[in-house]
Parts: C-alpha cells; structure tokens; sequence
C-alpha cells in the first residue's frame, strides 16, 4: 500500500479513517460547578466569560467554522481567541505568529503543551479548534462539531443583540440529517480523497463528493441558503469547505471533476456567504495554501505552494441577494 499522510488514521482498504476527537466535555449554562470549577460529574464547565481561550488556525476548515460563528455571535468579546501558524511540521501546531512565539494567555508555544497537561499519555495527533480553560491551562474540548452548537445554544446569555439563531430549534432533526450528510460527503470527503491509498477508495469518495455538491447544488436552485432565508450552522460548515476548493482541494486533493468556480449555483452561493460579515473577513488565502501544500508531504513532497488560483472573482456581485 502506498504511504499514508497519517498512518493511524488509514483504514485496511486504504480509506482515510479520521481520528476521534479526545476531549469531549462541554461548557453548558446547566453546569453543577460553581464559577472557576471544573467540569461536573457529567464532564459539563461553567459558562463563565473571560475564563475560556479558543485556538484555532486560519487553515483549518475545522476551526474556521468554530472562528465564524464566534464572531457571528458576537461571543469573541467573552471568549478570547488564540491563533496558530499555518505550518504544522512534527512539533505541531506552534504560536509562531505571537510575540515571543508563545501565546500571550496560555504561555506556551506549542498546543501539544496544553493537550500533554491535559493527558500525558495521549499520542493522537493534536488539532484544532480547541477550547482551553485559561484557569488550569488545559483543554475542554476538541470535539469541533459540538462546540459550535454549544455558542448557539449554551451562550445565549452573551450573544450580541440581533445575533442569528444558527441552530433555530424546530429545524434541528432537519438540520442535523443535512449536516450529517455534508460532513460526511463534502467536510470530510475532501479529505478522503486527499488522503486516500487506493484507487477504490479515491474512487468512492470522490464519486460521494461530487454527487453531493450536485445535490446540494440543487436544493440552493430555489433557495438562499440551505435552510430558506436566513443563515444557519449548516451554511457555516459548507462554506469553509467550499472556500477552501479551488484553492486546495481540487489540485491538492485531487477533487477535480469540476472547480467551484464551475458550478455556478455553489459558486454563486460561496461568494454570497463570503461577502457576509463574519464570513471573508475570516478567510486567509495565504495561511490556506501554505497549510495543505507546504505540510502534507506524502501528497505534495516538494513543498511548492501554488501562486493560484485567481481569488478576484470572490468579491464580484453574487445575484443572490
């Protein structure tokens, strides 16, 4: 079998397996623990603003998602927000982009630190988003598909006025069958062709991707947005894969049936979100390609990051307004 991106995370058909996310506790309003105590016997902190450090790349599709709704919330005024490099090399993620190279609140320099404090013995690979309690500088959680629904629904007391309902609660069975769907298909079927071994698997998942997008294609004909008319969760996970497309997937990854800039429903759709407040002021070209190109080596083993694609076209009238 060919060499794998990550080893522990390929599956015996050569299929790209993702690790689970190991630090699973929530911060919620119905928390047993007092202000500045730990988790509760169900693994449940206390909303406390000021207390918690969100750490994210710019990079991530996976803690973009958590960037975005932070600020669509307007929960970054309670909730501090810690970046890391774009470039992860066996070391990990490192805050190379702060002075000193060490983060400011947390003083270390690498986000392994806080997952060691946190386990000792875990050997996973460390990612973001994660959410860290700045009192004992260690993590709360990782599990990235939960946190953002936990800043729309646990942190209501703190929302700025006006914020969106991101997770509107009559149409949560509807909203997680989608996003179980674009998740498996889309967030995480990039990946699976990206770090796929074998020609089957490639072949499956890029098969389940693009038959996806083309679903999804559909469903935005008659629609602003995946859910009607106003922006919800399901949006914001889309779109960092969508805005991520051309610029890596389709070369890096091998998705390349179709870019995004030629399917004119979600391309339409993508510019519409990215000139949204809260959306393309969040984005990092740069930090982008430098990511994918210049840290996947058994995909792109010279390190040469690619000048394109062209990006003017994401500020052109979108016609869906």
């Amino acid at each position: 079998m060919a060499q794998a991106q990550f080893t522990r995370e390929t599956g015996s058909g050569g299929e790209f397996v993702r690790q689970p996310n190991r630090f699973t506790d929530r911060i919620t309003a119905d928390s047993q623990s007092p202000s500045g105590g730990g988790p509760d016997s169900r693994g449940r902190w206390p909303v406390e603003p000021g207390r918690y450090r969100l750490v994210w790349c710019r990079a991530c599709p996976w803690a973009h998602r958590a960037r975005i709704v932070l600020g669509l919330l307007g929960l970054d005024e309670v909730i501090s927000v810690g970046t890391v490099d774009p470039i992860r090399d066996e070391a990990g993620w490192r805050f190379t982009l702060d002075e000193g190279g060490r983060d400011p609140v947390l003083g270390v320099e690498f986000l392994a630190e806080v997952y060691r404090a946190t386990d000792p013995d875990y050997a996973g690979r460390v990612t973001v988003p994660a959410l860290v309690d700045t009192v004992t500088g260690r993590v709360v959680t990782n599990d990235y598909p939960q946190i953002t629904l936990d800043f729309g629904t646990q942190w209501r007391a703190y929302r700025r006025p006006g914020a969106p309902d991101l997770y509107p609660e009559a149409l949560r069975p509807e909203l997680d069958a989608l996003m179980a769907e674009i998740f498996r298909d889309v967030n995480n079927g990039v990946y699976r062709c990206g770090f796929a071994v074998t020609q089957q698997a490639y072949d499956e998942a890029f098969t389940n991707l693009f038959a996806r997008l083309d679903l999804l294609s559909q469903r935005l004909t008659g629609q602003r947005y995946l859910m009607g008319d106003t922006i919800t969760e399901a949006d914001v996970r889309l779109f960092t894969t969508l805005v991520r497309f051309d610029a890596a997937y389709h070369g890096h990854f091998k998705c390349n049936l179709r870019k995004l800039t030629e399917m004119p429903v979600l391309w339409a759709y993508a510019r519409d979100l990215f000139q949204t407040p809260g959306f393309g002021d969040t984005v990092d070209f740069d930090h982008i390609k430098r990511h994918y190109y210049g840290t996947h080596p058994a995909i792109n083993p010279t390190g040469i990051v690619p000048l394109g694609p062209d990006l003017s076209g994401w500020t052109t009238p979108h016609g869906r307004g």
